[in-house]
């Protein structure tokens, strides 16, 4: 990997594009600090996969991660919309915000579409396309092509091409390089650990920067649908954008530095700390929720009778931690009267606590566990 060349700029008369070297290929790594890394990084992995299978219920937590990840890929390429809102009904959402929202909706709807056909549609050009497809429906990249590879030259920063920070490769080389890629993913004759291969793919798909939109959404996303086909991870638990969003110079400086200087160990290295940073606090955000339901379970253990029908809205806000009365009465098949007396005993609990301060349209939020994700 030392000797490692990213590629070549190609004149292409008032601009030049970047080609990237191919990746489906023997690799080597020779590099102790790497090495070390790489091992922790499976270890905080191991622990964070094997932590998921002993939480109740993780499918709702997964949901919660999700719309995590979703806000902060989206955050990264400009958006504004946060978890909170990214709960909210369309309707509920300030005209200047929807388009954010629907772009965050697009991304929960993607990944969760993604996972699930993994087990019959193998990580590929097609799910890629597919994905990428979802990501852009109905939101503002709508005429850029959805689902298909593009057809013209894009850029990366600048007014104009002739002022990019970079400049990808040629359409008509998009083939070939995805094919590459798509042989790369599942080669198993090149022995590679997975969380190494998986940060040469996120690297050489935004070098490739296959669309004219959603490229950085789409390779994100990559990241975890890659961890998890090739059972790593035996569900969606790990996610990199929050690590990307809050080191967003050093994200996009780590790609330039790799295709500039042929450095791919700093790219590498980087990779593998936000693996080992986001287990950790992944690690740590279980463990809280299951130190939150005991402590939960304790309170409503004093509503007497009424305790089954608390029990019955906190499973449904676990998996929508901001919800009105109506959707709390429905989750726990209760009166609207009834339902109000049963928010209140919740509200005196301080499970739940009222957000928008007014005396229609109220909005109640499960704080202590919204904020776990925030």
């Amino acid at each position: 990997m030392k000797q490692f060349q990213s590629g070549r700029l190609v004149d292409q008369g008032t601009y030049r594009s970047f080609s990237p070297t191919p990746l489906d290929r023997p690799w080597h790594i020779d590099d102790m600090g790497l090495i070390q890394l790489l091992g922790e990084a499976e270890r905080e992995l191991g622990r964070l996969d094997m932590f998921s299978e002993y939480v109740p219920n993780v499918d709702l937590y997964i949901r919660m991660h999700v719309i995590k990840e979703a806000t902060k890929s989206s955050r990264i390429e400009g958006t504004r919309t946060n978890i909170a809102e990214a709960l909210q009904e369309r309707e509920e959402i300030a005209l200047d915000r929807r388009d954010d929202w629907e772009e965050v909706q697009n991304y929960v709807t993607a990944m969760n579409e993604a996972v699930a056909r993994l087990p019959k549609l193998p990580l590929s050009s097609r799910l890629i396309r597919d994905t990428h497809r979802t990501l852009l429906q109905g939101v503002r990249g709508r005429h850029k092509q959805p689902g298909e590879f593009r057809l013209s030259q894009n850029w990366i920063g600048g007014a104009s091409i002739n002022d990019a920070v970079f400049v990808p490769p040629l359409h008509t080389e998009i083939p070939d390089l995805i094919a590459d890629l798509e042989r790369f993913i599942h080669n198993d004759a090149y022995r590679l650990p997975d969380l190494v291969r998986i940060a040469l793919v996120h690297y050489q798909f935004e070098t490739i920067h296959p669309f004219l939109d959603g490229n950085g959404r789409v390779g994100r996303l990559l990241v975890t649908l890659y961890l998890v086909s090739k059972g790593v991870l035996k569900r969606p638990v790990l996610y990199l954008s929050d690590f990307f969003e809050r080191n967003r110079g050093l994200y996009y400086d780590n790609l330039m530095r790799v295709r500039e200087h042929n450095d791919l160990m700093q790219w590498l290295k980087f990779f593998l700390v936000g693996v080992i940073e986001t287990a950790r606090g992944g690690v740590a955000t279980f463990d809280a929720i299951l130190r939150l339901q005991r402590e939960t379970d304790t309170r409503i253990a004093t509503l007497g009778s009424r305790t089954p029908k608390a029990r019955k809205v906190l499973d449904y806000l676990y998996g929508q931690p901001l919800a009105d009365a109506a959707r709390i009465g429905a989750a726990a098949e209760l009166s609207p009267a009834s339902a109000y007396k049963l928010i209140a005993d919740l509200e005196r609990l301080e499970i739940l606590k009222e957000t928008t301060g007014g005396r229609r349209g109220r909005t109640y939020a499960f704080a202590d566990y919204l904020g776990l994700f925030q």
